[in-house]
This record gives structure tokens, C-alpha cells and sequence, in this order.
């Protein structure tokens, strides 16, 4: 099972990753944990992504791509993948093919999650993280407490700034300009799932894991 979770900011892709993660034993692979972690272990191409960063300047993307190429090829991701954060633009999607091409790979699919632009700004910003854990919880779920149910910080939960409404609307404007065309690119390959995602947690898992099945690509 080879998944791109394709979706704007809030829609939930992060949590369901997860859920599919751990059902089916395969890895979670975002952009940022790969650059994390190759940074960390000072890999060749971690080295050159590390100086890069520290310039404040964005990786390429023909590094980028060695570098997913590196994690995609390694024992963890021998029974699939989920592969989050990329790609974010048409010309990494077109790299990203090639590399499927080339470590043959044929059956990845693009599972879009959709959510209303109302829906997701009134949902990110209704969340609240804790300053000292950086746990995040829905508003209605923490309105009575004054301590973090995860390290028990007393008054540590605040309004995180991605969270705010005028910067959720300019990383939405930058995900429609930018990102959208992705989804266009995938469509005209037919390698596009469709999921609702103003629905639970659950229902949304349940919707993804039938339209694998329906396009055969439950294993």
C-alpha cells in the first residue's frame, strides 16, 4: 500500500496517517522528519540539506527527491508507504514519478481529503497547544481544565500562530495557488482517491480504507 495524502492545511491528513500507519505496519513519511533525520544523522545528503537550511534558504527539490529516494528504498518501506508533505507542486510531482519509475514503483495512489475552507478555518482555530509539550487539543475538550492531560503544565495552553485566522487564510491562498495544480496532475493519471473529510475521525478512515478496497489496493 503505497499512499500520497494530498489535502489543505487542517484537513486532517496528519491524523489519519497515523491511523493508517499503525493499522497496517507501514511508515508515516513526512518531508520534515526526513529532513530532521538526515540532518541529525549528518548523511551525506543531510550535510548538504543541513547547510542549506541554516541559510535559511528551502532544499531543492533534486535533493528533496534523493533524499525520499533514500527512505523509500530502506527496509521500512519495503511493504508501502505513506508519504506526507509531497509533493507540493507539479514540477516535484513530475520528479516524484520519475523516481517511482525508476525503483519501480506503479501502484502509488494520491488520496485527497477534502474539507470546506469555513470548516477549517473555524476548526484550527478553535485548537489550543501547550507550551510545554506542544500537545495539541480541541478547544471544547480542554475549556474546564487548567493543566495539560499529557505533562500536567498548569495554564500552558495557548493559541499557536499557525492557528490564527488571518495567517490559516494566507497558507490556505498559498495552497490553492501552489499545491492545488498537484491534484490536476494526478487526476489526468487517474491515481486520485477522493475522501470527505467534514466527518469523525473514524468515518473518514472508514471512507479511505473502502475506496482502497474498491480500486484494489487494500492489502
Amino acid at each position: 500500500m503505497r499512499i500520497i495524502l494530498f489535502g489543505s492545511p487542517g484537513v486532517g491528513k496528519g491524523t489519519q496517517a497515523k491511523i493508517i500507519s499503525k493499522n497496517f505496519n507501514i511508515p508515516h513519511i513526512s518531508t520534515g522528519d526526513i529532513l530532521r533525520k538526515a540532518v541529525k544523522e549528518q548523511t551525506e545528503l543531510g550535510k548538504k540539506a543541513g547547510e542549506i537550511m541554516s541559510r535559511g534558504e528551502l532544499v531543492p527539490d533534486d535533493l528533496m527527491i534523493a533524499l525520499i529516494k533514500e527512505v523509500l528504498t530502506s527496509a521500512e518501506c519495503v511493504n508501502g508507504f505513506i508519504l506526507d508533505g509531497f509533493p507540493r507542486t507539479t514540477v516535484q510531482a513530475i520528479a516524484l514519478d520519475k523516481l517511482f519509475s525508476q525503483i519501480e514503483i506503479s501502484d502509488a495512489v494520491l488520496i485527497y481529503i477534502t474539507a470546506d475552507e469555513n470548516e477549517i478555518i473555524k476548526r484550527l482555530n478553535n485548537r489550543r497547544a501547550c507550551k510545554q509539550c506542544g500537545s495539541i487539543y480541541v478547544l471544547k475538550d480542554i475549556e474546564n481544565l487548567n493543566t495539560c492531560p499529557n505533562c500536567g503544565a498548569k495554564n500552558s495552553f495557548y493559541l499557536r500562530n499557525d492557528d490564527k485566522e488571518d495567517v490559516i487564510k494566507n497558507r490556505l491562498e498559498v495552497f490553492k495557488s501552489t499545491t492545488m495544480p498537484v491534484l490536476d496532475y494526478y487526476k489526468s493519471k487517474g491515481r486520485v482517491i477522493e475522501v470527505n473529510g467534514l466527518d469523525t475521525i473514524e468515518n473518514v478512515n472508514k471512507k479511505i480504507i473502502e475506496s482502497l478496497k474498491a480500486k484494489n489496493l487494500y492489502h
